[in-house]
C-alpha cells in the first residue's frame, strides 16, 4: 500500500485568560484552606476550523485485511480496492452501518479501533481516514476535506469518551481518577468540535461517577468540583451533579468552592434558564447556593451583593430572565418552609373547619402525629351565658409547625351558624377573620425560620429596584403563597415592606397589582386591609393603598362602592383619627351619592365634623354641592362653544357663573383644555354632544366621562392624545350614536371591541388610525 499518514492538522493551542468571578469582592472566610488546585484554570482553545459533532452520515468504506500471501497482496493493492457506500452511525459504543452488509456487516467497537489517522495519496488526492483495527485497516473516504476532518474529530471524540466511561466506571485510586477527570476536561476544552454534548458528556460522566461513589471525603469532593469548573462556565450542570453541588453547599457552606466555582454557575443559570419546571434541581441548587452565601460571616450583605451583581450597575437589568428566576427560587424556598404542614393537610383541620370551630369526622391518614383539642358543646353553651367572654383555642401540631387559633365565644357562635354551608370559601375568606375575633400564629423550626427570613429579605431587595418592581408586582399579584404562609404572622409582617413599595410606586402597572388578578378573587389590598389576616397596623398601609388606587382607578364610583360595602368601618375609624386620605374618601362617597342609608350618611357627616381637616373638607363639599345645584338648575343655553385657546380654568369660571342645566351641546374644539376639565364636565346633567377636537384631553379624562356621562350621544375625539387605555372605557357609554376617533392612537382590536359593545353606534370615523 502506497500511502503516507499525515497529522490531524491541530495547530498549537493558545491560552485565553478566563474572566474573573463576578463576586470577586466576596472574600472567603479565614482559615478555610483547600488542598485542591486553584479554582480557575486557563481555557485552551484550538485555532482553525470548527466542526459540528457527527452522529451519522454517508461515506465510502473499504476494508483491507493484512495480506498473508502474495495473491492477497495483489488483491489488496490500491488499484484493485473496492469501495462500498454506507450510511454510518456513530453510536455510543460502536461504529455501525444502517445497511449491515459487505464490509460493515458487523459493527466496529470503539475499543477495537487502535488508531485514527488522516491519509493522502501521491498524484491521486482522496479524502480518506484510516482506522487501524486488529487484523486489518478500515478506510473511510469523504467527499471533501472538511467532511473528512469532521469525521476524523468526531471519531476521535467518540473513541475517547468511550474510553473514559470505562476507565471512570470502576475507580480504584482517586488520585488517578482525578488526573483522568482533568485530562477529560482539557480534551473537551481543546476539541475543535462545537456541540452542546462536547461539554455535557464529561459532566455526565463525572455526575454518574459521583452518584455511584457517595463515600468520598470532603477534600475529594472539592478536588473534583475544581477539576470540572471550566466546563461549568458555559453549561448547566446535569441533575445528578446539581444534587452533588447541593450537598456540598449544605455541608460546607463556607468553602471557597461555593464562591469561586459555584457563583458563575448560578449566575449563568439565573441569566439563561427558561423553565425550572424542566429541571427542578437547577432551582434547588440555586436555592442552596444562596443559603450558603447567607451562612458566611457577612450574611445577608453577601446575598445583597450577589443580587446587585445579577441586576448590574445600571438602572436597567440587561438580563430579562434574572427576575423571574429569582422569584421562582424565592417562592419554592418559602413553600418548602411550610411543606411539612401542607403535606399534613389531610391529617389537620382545614382552615374552613377551624373557622367554623369544628372538625368534620372523617378518615384521616396517620402520616404525622397531629392532635385536635375541642371544647365540648355543653361547655360552649355554658360559657355563652357568662358576661366575660373567655377565649377558646383549637391547636394543631406537627413535627415542626405549631398552629394556634384563638377566638371568643361570640365569634364562635356566629361562625357555627354557617357550618351547613358546603360552599368552599376563597383563599382570603379562609383567613379573613376580624382580629378582635381571632389570632393565628405559626411557629417554624429554626432551619425553616432561617430559610424564610433569607428569601423574604431577597423579595424586599428585589422590590427596591425600580426596573424590577413592575414585573415583581405582576408575578406576586396572584398571591402565589400557601395558605399557611398567609396565616403566619412573621411572614406577612416581613412581606409588608414589599407591598408598601408597590403602594408607593406611582406607576399604574405596579400599584394596580395590589388588586385581585380577576373578579371573585381577593388580592393584597384585601389581605392587608383592616380585618384582613395580614393587617397588623392601624390602617396606615390600607390608607396609602386606597390613596394610590383612587388616583389611578378609572372606575372611581365602583371602587368607592366596594369600599362602602366592605370597608366603611375602617375608613370612618381612620378618618376619625385624622387621616386625610380617608377624609377625602368619605367626602367622595357623599359627593357621588354612594351611601343610600340616611343614618349612615349622618354618621359619616358626624365623623367628618369631628376633626379639623374633616370639617374643612366637608365645608368645601357643601360649597361644591351648592354650586352644583346652581349649575344643574334648569335654565341657561342649550349650546355653548368656548373660544379657541381657552383653558381648564376658563371653563371652570364659565360654568360657575350661572345655570347650565339645559346645556346639551358643548364644543371645546381647538382649545387648550386637558383631562382636568372632566371633573367639571361630569356635572352637566343634560349634556348629549361633546366636541373635543384638537385638544389635550387624554385617557384619564375619558375614563371619568365614561363613568358619569352615560347618556352622551355624540363625542368628537379627533386629533386628541387618547389611546386604547382610555378608548376601551367608552364601552360603558351605551347611548353613543356618533364617535369620531380620527387621528388618534386607536388600534384595530380596540375598534372591534367598541363596535361589539356599543349597539347604538351608527357613525364612526377612524381615518388615519391603525383601524382604518
Amino acid at each position: 500500500m502506497d500511502f503516507s499518514s499525515s497529522s490531524g492538522g491541530a495547530s498549537d493551542p493558545r491560552q485565553i485568560e478566563e474572566s474573573k468571578p463576578l463576586l470577586g469582592e466576596m472574600s472567603a472566610p479565614e482559615g478555610n484552606k483547600m488542598g485542591a488546585a486553584p479554582c480557575r484554570r486557563t481555557l485552551l482553545h484550538c485555532n482553525g476550523m470548527r466542526y459540528k459533532l457527527l452522529q451519522e452520515g454517508d461515506i465510502q468504506v473499504c476494508v483491507i485485511r493484512h495480506p498473508r500471501t502474495f495473491l492477497s497482496k495483489i488483491l489488496t493493492s490500491k488499484f484493485l480496492r473496492r469501495w462500498e457506500p454506507h450510511h454510518l452511525t456513530l453510536a455510543e459504543n460502536s461504529l455501525a452501518s444502517a445497511t449491515p452488509t459487505g464490509y460493515m456487516e458487523n459493527s466496529i467497537s470503539y475499543s477495537a479501533i487502535e488508531d485514527v489517522q488522516l491519509l493522502s495519496w501521491e498524484n491521486a488526492p482522496k479524502y480518506c481516514l484510516q482506522l487501524t483495527i486488529p487484523g486489518g485497516t478500515v478506510l473511510l473516504q469523504a467527499a471533501n476535506s472538511y467532511l473528512r476532518d469532521q469525521w476524523f474529530h468526531s471519531l476521535q471524540w467518540k473513541k475517547k469518551i468511550y474510553k473514559y466511561k470505562k476507565v471512570l466506571s470502576n475507580p480504584s485510586r482517586w488520585e488517578v481518577v482525578l488526573k483522568e477527570i482533568r485530562t477529560l476536561v482539557d480534551m473537551a476544552l481543546t476539541s475543535p468540535l462545537q456541540d452542546d454534548s462536547i461539554h455535557q458528556a464529561p459532566l455526565e460522566i463525572v455526575s454518574k461517577l459521583l452518584s455511584e461513589n457517595v463515600n468520598l471525603t470532603t477534600q475529594e469532593h472539592e478536588n473534583i468540583i475544581v477539576a470540572i469548573a471550566p466546563l461549568l462556565e458555559n453549561n448547566h450542570p446535569p441533575p445528578d451533579l446539581c444534587e452533588f453541588f447541593c450537598k456540598h453547599c449544605r455541608e460546607r457552606p463556607r468553602s471557597m468552592v461555593v464562591i469561586e466555582v459555584f457563583t458563575p454557575v448560578v449566575q449563568r443559570i439565573l441569566k439563561h434558564n427558561m423553565d425550572f419546571g424542566k429541571c427542578p434541581r437547577l432551582r434547588l441548587f440555586t436555592q442552596e447556593y444562596i443559603l450558603a452565601l447567607n451562612e458566611l460571616n457577612a450574611g445577608m450583605e453577601v446575598v445583597k451583593k450577589f443580587i446587585h451583581s445579577m441586576h448590574g450597575p445600571t438602572g436597567q437589568c440587561p438580563h430579562p430572565r434574572v427576575l423571574p428566576n429569582l422569584v421562582a427560587v424565592c417562592l419554592a424556598a418559602i413553600y418548602s418552609c411550610y411543606e411539612e404542614f401542607i403535606n399534613s393537610r389531610d391529617n389537620s383541620p382545614s382552615l374552613k373547619e377551624i373557622r367554623n370551630g369544628c372538625q368534620q369526622q372523617c378518615d384521616r391518614k396517620p402520616n404525622l402525629p397531629l392532635r385536635l383539642l375541642h371544647t365540648s358543646p355543653d361547655l360552649v353553651s355554658q360559657e355563652a351565658t357568662l358576661t366575660d367572654s373567655r377565649l377558646k383555642s383549637v391547636i394543631v401540631t406537627s413535627n415542626e409547625i405549631h398552629v394556634e387559633v384563638e377566638r371568643n365565644n361570640t365569634a364562635n357562635q356566629k361562625m357555627t351558624a354557617n357550618v351547613g354551608n358546603d360552599s368552599e370559601p376563597n383563599l382570603i375568606d379562609c383567613l379573613m377573620v376580624s382580629p378582635t375575633c381571632s389570632t393565628m400564629s405559626i411557629e417554624l423550626s429554626a432551619q425553616a425560620d432561617r430559610i424564610l427570613g433569607c428569601y423574604v429579605e431577597i423579595l424586599k431587595m428585589l422590590s427596591d429596584y425600580d426596573d424590577w418592581r413592575p414585573a415583581l408586582a405582576s408575578l406576586l399579584q396572584p398571591i402565589p403563597f400557601p395558605k399557611e404562609a398567609l396565616a403566619h404572622e412573621k411572614f406577612t409582617k416581613e412581606l409588608k415592606y414589599v407591598i408598601q413599595r408597590f403602594a408607593e410606586d406611582p406607576r399604574q402597572e405596579v400599584h394596580s397589582c395590589l388588586l385581585s388578578v380577576r373578579a371573585g378573587k381577593d388580592g393584597w389590598f384585601q389581605l392587608y386591609s383592616p380585618g384582613g389576616v395580614a393587617c397588623d397596623d392601624d390602617g396606615e398601609l390600607f390608607a396609602s393603598m386606597v390613596h394610590i388606587l383612587m388616583g389611578s382607578c378609572y372606575k372611581t364610583k365602583k371602587f368607592l362602592l366596594s369600599l362602602a360595602e366592605n370597608k366603611l368601618g375602617p375608613c370612618m375609624l381612620l378618618a376619625l383619627r385624622g387621616n386625610q386620605n380617608m377624609v377625602e374618601i368619605l367626602c367622595l362617597m357623599l359627593e357621588y351619592n354612594i351611601i343610600d342609608n340616611n343614618d349612615t350618611q349622618l354618621q359619616i357627616i358626624s365623623t367628618l365634623e369631628s376633626t379639623d381637616v374633616g370639617k374643612r373638607m366637608y365645608e368645601q363639599l357643601c360649597d361644591r354641592q351648592r354650586e352644583l345645584k346652581e349649575l344643574q338648575r334648569k335654565g341657561g343655553p342649550t349650546r355653548l362653544t368656548l373660544p379657541s385657546k381657552s383653558t381648564d380654568a376658563d371653563l371652570a369660571r364659565l360654568l360657575s357663573s350661572g345655570s347650565f342645566g339645559n346645556l346639551e351641546n358643548l364644543s371645546l374644539a381647538f382649545t387648550n383644555v386637558t383631562s382636568a376639565c372632566a371633573e367639571h364636565l361630569i356635572k352637566l346633567p343634560s349634556l348629549k354632544q361633546l366636541n373635543l377636537w384638537s385638544t389635550q384631553f387624554g385617557d384619564a379624562g375619558l375614563r371619568l366621562l365614561s363613568e358619569h356621562l352615560t347618556m352622551l350621544q355624540v363625542l368628537n375625539l379627533c386629533e386628541t392624545p387618547v389611546t386604547d387605555a382610555g378608548l376601551l372605557a367608552l364601552s360603558s357609554m351605551k347611548s353613543l350614536c356618533s364617535l369620531n376617533m380620527n387621528s388618534t392612537k386607536l388600534s384595530a382590536d380596540t375598534y372591534e371591541d367598541l363596535k361589539a359593545k356599543l349597539p347604538n353606534l351608527k357613525e364612526v370615523d377612524v381615518r388615519y388610525t391603525e383601524a382604518w
